[in-house]
């Protein structure tokens, strides 16, 4: 080999190590920049649609902080939904939907994340987590519901908190509203980083109580196959409810008669 081959070899090596250093310099720089804004990328409040009144429960979740909650008690009813909400809303947005489940006869108690509402703090995977523990003790211990009783409802984000509890907590039952299988693979279908936010593909088949996985065929925020994928992965005894034309914040409003029955077949399916 003359020199100038060996020197153009030598100088092709390099160009190649000079290009994987720069490509892994870029990946752990973004690697490092989605670990430590995931959170406020994933989490987006608004500004509070209601102000504190007698109505307006405060749980504790730290010393310093609480989360604002609502209780619609229904006499009638058999069992509680513990409903977690979506992104971009609150308690005050969800009001009607609350109304709904109330009027369909179930007890209803819903609470916003931190920093979201009039809710104290600032929102986060881990402190979701936290919230959702914090209202599942004050359901529990403050306003006396059996764990057999409660039925666990996480929509959208929220349900990301649902799967968590119920993988720690005895609950009657687990219902998953336009979630998806985690939070990162809403953006990037296969795994990217080494890390990702909200796993619950990974946790469902931990959960020990009857699942149902509902979503809206027209969803273009989290699409159908996110239900499609955690509907296979949740363990036994399970229901699915797929509504044609339903997208991400109109399900219920699309499905209506059709989202009351299998709200009611699903409560039949606990109690056998």
């Amino acid at each position: 080999m003359s020199r100038s081959q060996l020197r153009k070899l030598l100088i092709g090596e390099l160009s190649w190590k000079r290009l994987v250093r720069s490509l892994l310099f870029i990946y752990g720089f973004f690697a490092f920049y989605v670990f430590f804004r995931a959170d406020s990328m994933i989490f987006l409040p608004q500004p509070a649609t209601y102000q504190d009144n007698a109505s307006i429960l405060k749980v504790p979740v730290t010393d310093k902080q609480k989360i604002s909650a609502v209780y619609l008690p229904n006499p009638r009813a058999e069992y509680t939904m513990l409903y977690i909400h979506g992104n971009a809303e609150d308690i005050g947005d969800v009001q009607p939907f609350l109304e709904r489940l109330h009027q369909w006869g179930f007890s209803v108690f819903a609470y916003d994340y931190r920093g979201y509402g009039t809710s104290d703090g600032k929102p986060g995977e881990s402190n979701a987590y936290q919230d959702a523990e914090a209202a599942y003790t004050y359901l529990t211990q403050q306003l006396k519901v059996p764990p057999k009783k409660i039925i666990v409802y996480g929509r959208s984000v929220g349900g990301g908190s649902a799967v968590d509890l119920a993988t720690r907590h005895s609950v009657a039952g687990l219902i998953l509203e336009s979630t998806f299988t985690s939070a990162f693979r809403v953006v990037v279908p296969f795994p990217l980083l080494p890390f990702d936010k909200f796993s619950n593909l990974k946790k469902l088949p931990q959960v020990n109580c009857p699942i149902l996985v509902m979503h809206g065929q027209a969803d273009q925020t989290i699409p159908i196959q996110h239900g499609y994928t955690l509907y296979s992965a949740a363990p036994d005894p399970k229901m699915s409810l797929w509504v044609d034309g339903a997208g991400h914040d109109d399900f219920t409003w699309i499905a209506d008669k059709q989202h009351q029955k299998t709200l009611a077949a699903f409560e039949q399916l606990i109690e056998k």
